[in-house]
Order: structure tokens, then sequence, then C-alpha cells
């Protein structure tokens, strides 16, 4: 099952029959995606399903449908075992951006790191769970998936927030300051920690 976040409401997609309670369920092949888009942008539907019977097939339909960007971004851990944030739009976030040419997907997360941080020395120590969002920009929906990559780095210098990208404030969060962040942030950076083992101490 792949969980897809429509303006932070969740559009499942499943190759099981659910039997609806909460939830409205559509047929992938038949669903017109931009119709329930914008009545799930638009408060109309509060959590959908999407069925198709192969699993493997899935999100390869739903590509079909509507256009993909593709990013990366890393959960950067310092010798502290603080976790490196964002904040931005008003809400707590994880650096990531969007893959330029020629960048393998690695590049693209550790370069956007620098970029929207100051942090330097990024090494990467593994892959995490990718994340999946709808979004709206000149005037079409896309969906973004995001390749999360957890990192280190001994970086002790300056935070320097990315001003022409809207980074108000970047900052070191330790395991209770991460809690208390994500009170306030999106439900795929909840999922992406809800997902990374319980190295935050939990």
């Amino acid at each position: 099952m792949y969980k897809v976040f429509v303006n932070d409401k969740p559009l499942f997609l499943t190759n099981q029959v659910e039997k609806e309670t909460d939830f409205q369920m559509f047929l992938l092949e038949g669903v017109d995606i931009e119709q329930l888009i914008i009545k799930m942008f638009n408060n109309k539907v509060g959590k959908a399903f999407l069925y198709h019977p192969d699993e493997k097939e899935m999100l390869k339909k739903l590509k079909e449908k509507i256009p993909v960007v593709k990013a990366g971004g890393g959960l950067v851990y310092n010798k502290q075992g603080e976790v490196l944030f964002i904040f931005r739009n008003g809400k707590w976030d994880l650096p990531k951006g969007g893959t330029e040419k020629g960048e393998d997907m690695e590049e693209t997360a550790i370069r956007e790191v620098e970029e929207e941080t100051g942090v330097t020395g990024l090494k990467i120590v593994k892959k995490l769970p990718k994340t999946y969002h709808v979004f709206k920009r000149g005037g079409q929906y896309k969906l973004k998936i995001t390749t999360w990559y957890e990192m280190k780095t001994s970086y002790s210098g300056k935070l320097t927030g990315q001003e022409n990208e809207g980074i108000e404030k970047v900052a070191w969060l330790n395991p209770e300051e991460i809690q208390q962040a994500l009170t306030n942030s999106y439900e795929n950076i909840k999922l992406l920690f809800e997902k990374v083992e319980a190295k935050l101490g939990q």
C-alpha cells in the first residue's frame, strides 16, 4: 500500500477492497484524479482509497494520470544525535528539493540540504522510505516523490536558511524538541519519523 498526501489528507493506493466507513473508495483505472484531488484540496473528501488489483502497477498507473516531480532530501544527524529541521510556511519541515539535470538522487539530496541550511560535510548513511504528496504549481496538480536519506555530519558552524526558498529558520532539534516540532509539521514528515527506527530514543 502507498500513502499519498493531498493537502495533508491521505490518499491510499491499495490492492485490498476495504469496507467503506469514514472514507471513499475509487477504482484507480476509472477515477478522474484531478476531480478527486480538487475535492480533497477543498476539504470535501477527507480520506480516499484508490483500488488497483496489482500492487506493482498501482504507482505506475497513478503516474500516468498526474505529472511527477522528483525530489531528494535529508534526515540529518549531528554528533549530538540532533536532527536538522527547517521552518517554512509556518511549519517545521526537513530540507529537500527537486533534482537538477545530470544529478543522481543522492547528489540532489546533499545539494538541497547544503543550500537550504548551510550545513556541509554530509555523509549518506542509508536510504529511507520515499514519501508522496500532491501539490499545485502553475495551476497544475503534480505528484512529488521524495527520496529520503539518513545523513550524518560533524558540522558545527552557522546555520543559514535559504531566503529565496522562504526558509525562516534552521535548527538542530533534540528528540524532545522533535516531538514538539512534529505537532506542527506535514503528515509525510510525521510518517517518515514513524518509519525511522527508534533511533530517537522512543
